[in-house]
This record gives C-alpha cells, structure tokens and sequence, in this order.
C-alpha cells in the first residue's frame, strides 16, 4: 500500500504560515521577474485567476478582487519543504520526495501494525499542520497512480476530510459509489495521461475514467501506448511503476536568469555570470560531481531589433568543481561575452560532461590541484548562515541586476534579519 501526502497549494500556504490574517483569502504566486501566475488558491481561482497567464493582465482584478500577490519566496518554499517532509517520513519505513510539495510513502512490511489507514493519514495531516501549518491531503491506494489519483479526490472533495483511500478499480459494477464518482473525473487526471492521450481517447468515446477501465487490452496496443497500458493496469491494482531506488547521476546543472535589470556595463554582466557559476558549483559539490566542461551564455532579448547572443565553452583537465575555476575561466573570456551598446536580459552557466567524484581519473603528467577544503568551508558557512554569507569579491556587494521581485515576503525562516519577533505582554 501507498500514501501521496501533497500540499494545498503549496507556494501560497506557504506565504500564510506565518501570517495567519491571510488564511482563507485568495492568494497568488508570481514567476521570476513576477512575469506569469504560478500559483493561486482556490479562493483566488474562484474569482476568475488562471494559472500561468500574465500578471500585467490580472493587475486590475488583483486591485479590485482584493488578490494578495507575491513574489517567488524560494528560500521560505524550500525550507518549509524540508521541514514537511521530515515531519510526513517518521510515518512509513520508505519515502521518496516527489516534488517540492509531494512525497510517496511505501507501507510494505509494515501494515500488520497500521490497524486503520485512514487514521494513520490522519495522523500525518495533523503532524504536518501542527508542526508546520501547512495543510495536506493524503491519498491511499495499493499502486502510485491509484495513490495519486486518491489524493486528487482528497483535494477536490471535503467530505473525504483531505484523506481517501482508493481500492481496484477493475471491480467496481454500477452500484458502486466510487464508479459515480470516477464519471465525474476526467481522464486527464490520472497521473501519466498528457492532453494528447485524452483528445485521443475522447476520439474513441472515453471521457472520464470509469469508461477508461472497460478499454480492452488488444485496443491499447493497437491504438495507444505501451505507458497507457501501465497506467490502466496500476489502477486495477497491478503494480506497474516503482520509484528508482538508485538515480543515475545527472548529465547536466544549468543556473540561468532572465535579468530584473538590463545590464550594460562589463563589471555587472561579470558580477552577474560569477553569481550563476557559484550557484552551479554549489550544486556539483553537493552532489559529488565534478565537470569537464563548462558552458557561459549571454543575450539580450529577443524581442529587440538586433537579437545578440554570445557564447563560450571551456574544458577543465582534470574535471572541477571548484568555484575559482569557474570564476577564473568567467574572467578569461569576457571579451568574448560582453559588445559596448548591448543590453543584456539573458544569462546563465551550464556544467557539462559531469562524472563523479568517487571516480576522479587522475593524470600522471597533469597535476592535480584541489581546494576542496576551502570550497567545503565555503559550503558549510553558507548553509549554516545563508547563501552567500561568505562568496568570491568579483560576485559584487549590490546586485542591481538581480531578479525583479517587488512584492516579496520575508524570508521568515533563513534569514536573520526576517525572523518573526515575537511581543510578550
């Protein structure tokens, strides 16, 4: 048996955790730059915000709506994820992160001392609330996709309490509840099922899920997908899918950002560049790896009369991760980066050709010269204190440039400045 614990809406409880006086108004989340709808909850869907549109054209409805908006909080979304997903993983023996707002439990080898489920999700509801106040929905099934789609129904009806435990679906007959049920829901919802599989289906006269589970198997394989035919037998309660107990190591780490601020000046854009490189080699050292080559991009906008883009890639023998190398290849091939009278919008740094550590093939007659221990302090500084409580000089103090977010929160919970004060009287 498995559990999907999600969020409601997670970016924008996230904004009410700390301030209580926004709970139950409608919220929204902004993308970088505050560009798009990232977020909204459901009192701010109900009065007419669709996710991912532009901002600029909500404004007004915003204004008169009564909307609270704010700005991508990154630093408060993950730490408060990490804390829920500490609090959801003392509730099952294995637990895999899904998302930034999703977590799978596995109950293998333990439900002999579960007595009820729905009781146990219970309990991780309150766990989460009391904890974090962040409000969850639990959804039971004995596969992944018959958990996810539980959660869903958790989340769009009340009476379920934010937790429901869905069984087989190839058993049910017409007097089943969870049959009437399952016509309301559209194919889409299952998990696994894109927009180009449900026009499909629907071209074969299959709208919701019930009539899903009555497609014959001869039918799939000569119509569809071998990933539909996974997805159909995990709902009639077939395990068909497992998260990777082992993952492959990634290929690539990219730290890129379109510009609050257009930059013109050389010291900037380097200031700017040297920023994404210490971000990306963060990110290569704490997951062990080291890159062979390393990749510089800059542009302006595409929309200008005379689209510019300029590129660089540098190999590193041997591999690094090291964050002065990264700064001192940024430094040599600024000449070919930077052209007096562009304004640039776009930048970023990609580490390619990444291998790792534990594997590091030396050269005899190339040197190896490593500042592990200074890059391990560097690291342990800042996830002590907060990013870039400790970073190189040519990063620069005041990062005009940086990402536009006017109406940011406090960052409540990584910074010092930002922590709650509390009056006692």
């Amino acid at each position: 048996m498995f559990a999907l614990v999600d969020a409601n809406s997670f970016y924008c409880s996230a904004e009410q955790v700390f301030r209580p006086e926004w709970r139950g108004k409608p919220i929204i989340v902004l993308s970088n730059n505050d560009g798009c709808i990232v977020a909204a909850n459901k009192q701010a869907i109900s009065l007419g915000i669709t996710k991912f549109q532009p901002y600029f054209k909500v404004q007004q409805l915003c204004k008169e709506k009564g909307i609270i908006v704010c700005s991508s909080n990154y630093e408060l979304y993950g730490d408060l994820s990490n804390k829920m997903m500490q609090i959801i993983g003392r509730y099952a023996p294995q637990q895999h992160i899904y998302s930034i707002d999703e977590s799978f439990l596995s109950f293998e080898h333990y439900m002999q001392s579960i007595p009820c489920l729905i009781e146990h999700a219970q309990k991780i509801r309150k766990a989460v609330w009391k904890e974090t106040r962040l409000p969850v929905c639990v959804g039971l099934g004995p596969t992944l996709t018959l958990a996810k789609l539980a959660n869903h129904i958790a989340k769009r009806l009340p009476e379920f309490k934010g937790v429901y435990l869905l069984e087989s679906l190839s058993s049910l007959n017409k007097t089943d509840t969870q049959k009437q049920l399952l016509e309301k829901l559209s194919t889409g919802d299952v998990w696994g099922i894109g927009r180009k599989t449900v026009k499909k289906l629907q071209a074969y006269g299959i709208h919701n899920i019930a009539e899903l589970m009555y497609i014959k198997p001869h039918q799939i394989k000569q119509h569809f997908n071998v990933e539909l035919l996974r997805t159909i037998k995990e709902l009639s309660g077939e395990q068909c899918k497992c998260w990777d107990q082992t993952r492959a190591d990634k290929l690539q780490i990219f730290s890129s950002r379109s510009l609050g601020t257009r930059i013109v000046d050389i010291d900037s854009l380097k200031q700017a560049l040297v920023k994404h490189a210490s971000i990306a080699a963060a990110k290569a050292r704490k997951q062990g790896l080291l890159c062979a080559a390393f990749i510089v991009f800059t542009a302006n906008s595409p929309f200008d009369k005379q689209p510019r883009s300029f590129k660089i890639i540098k190999h590193f023998r041997p591999p690094t991760n090291s964050t002065a190398d990264l700064i001192q290849a940024i430094s040599e091939a600024m000449s070919a980066l930077y052209m007096p009278g562009v304004q640039y919008y776009k930048i970023g740094v990609g580490l390619l050709d990444l291998t790792s550590e534990r594997y590091q093939q030396y050269e005899l007659f190339n040197p190896h010269k490593t500042d592990a221990p200074v890059m391990k302090l560097l690291d342990n500084i800042n996830n002590k204190y907060g990013s870039d409580t400790l970073h190189y000089a040519s990063q620069g103090l005041d990062e005009k440039w940086s990402m536009r977010r006017e109406f940011l929160t406090p960052q409540y919970t990584t910074s010092w400045q930002d922590v709650p004060k509390i009056v006692c009287r």
